[in-house]
């Protein structure tokens, strides 16, 4: 399988996708069954965005050109360790994999078991030879390079794990917001969506804002007000029924549209159902200053990621600012 089978094979995953027939709308109906957390409109976003930004034939070509792609590479096999916070969210290092020419063996998380497994066994049903390059295995051994995510707990196990190995290393990381308070209402529209797809499970997903002395949350909120339904979700209404109690019983200062919770805090990772915000004076040092941190992946704002396009990465946004195509190159 050269380069150019890949690409068209990819381009054939694309139109199945979007084709949205009865068998991958019962397979994403599995996987809302089994996650409670992937309800289909985040699902189908998901996908959405996937094959926008990651199956558009021009873009593949131009991403492979970039590095010079050929089918010359000395195949190594990949142990993939994937996380599954959010649906296919390891979808952009199994790409990187395959396009590069490397074989891969993929530990699939608990809670994101489904959607790969059948786009994989379509890719083996239109052509046999995938089988050759995509495995699943429950415990990765014997690989000759490692991409991991997970939580920094498990960071550490991956890091003793794989430490004789050519690896990438992920662990937790969030994203934040700089406003100045002179943002439109299309503007906080959109940053509502930054902060609540996928629930806010995503670390793409605005967990933290940066605001001016005296800022007016109103119309913030109001934005917020699209998402109101998250209150009919179950497991997200506990989760906000939690934050709520311990703000009642602590005596923190907090403010809601009775779904999403404002609490000024330095932190800038929240919880589920909570946004965190802090007032600064200096746009600019709290730039500088959040540049510097290890913990943000993505900065949103007029001057940043624009508003609403924290959860739509594309080819060359790689997760920790690694370049996972490079990784793979100088193996």
């Amino acid at each position: 399988m050269n380069l150019q089978n890949r690409i068209e094979l990819l381009q054939k995953l694309k139109n199945y996708l979007e084709d949205n027939d009865t068998e991958w709308q019962e397979v994403k109906a599995n996987a809302t069954a089994h996650n409670g957390w992937f309800i289909p409109g985040f699902i189908d976003l998901a996908v959405q965005n996937i094959c926008t930004a990651f199956l558009d034939t021009d873009k593949l070509t131009a991403w492979a050109n970039h590095y010079h792609l050929d089918d010359n590479i000395n195949g190594k096999n990949i142990g993939l360790v994937m996380a599954g916070n959010i649906p296919l969210v390891g979808f952009h290092d199994f790409l990187c994999v395959f396009v590069s020419g490397h074989t891969q063996t993929i530990k699939l998380s608990g809670k994101d078991d489904v959607l790969l497994k059948h786009i994989v066994q379509k890719l083996y049903s239109w052509d046999i030879s995938v089988q050759n390059y995509i495995s699943f295995a429950e415990m990765l051994k014997g690989c000759d390079a490692y991409i991991a995510t997970g939580s920094n707990n498990s960071a550490r196990y991956f890091e003793q794990y794989f430490a004789k190995y050519p690896s990438i290393i992920r662990r937790n990381r969030t994203s934040v917001a700089i406003l100045y308070g002179k943002e439109t209402e299309e503007e906080l529209d959109k940053l509502s969506d930054d902060v609540h797809l996928y629930f806010g499970l995503g670390c793409r997903n605005v967990t933290k804002i940066f605001v001016p002395s005296a800022y007016d949350f109103v119309p913030l909120l109001k934005a917020f007000d699209k998402y109101k339904y998250f209150a009919d979700h179950h497991k997200y209404k506990n989760n906000y029924d939690y934050q709520l109690s311990i703000a009642l019983m602590n005596n923190i200062y907090y403010m809601t549209n009775e779904s999403t919770l404002l609490i000024e805090s330095e932190e800038i990772f929240s919880a589920i159902s909570q946004l965190n915000y802090s007032f600064y004076d200096n746009a600019e040092k709290v730039t500088a200053l959040l540049k510097d941190n290890s913990d943000v992946q993505c900065i949103v704002g007029q001057q940043h990621t624009p508003f609403g396009q924290a959860q739509q990465p594309g080819l060359f946004d790689y997760a920790d600012g690694v370049d996972t195509m490079q990784f793979l190159l100088t193996l």
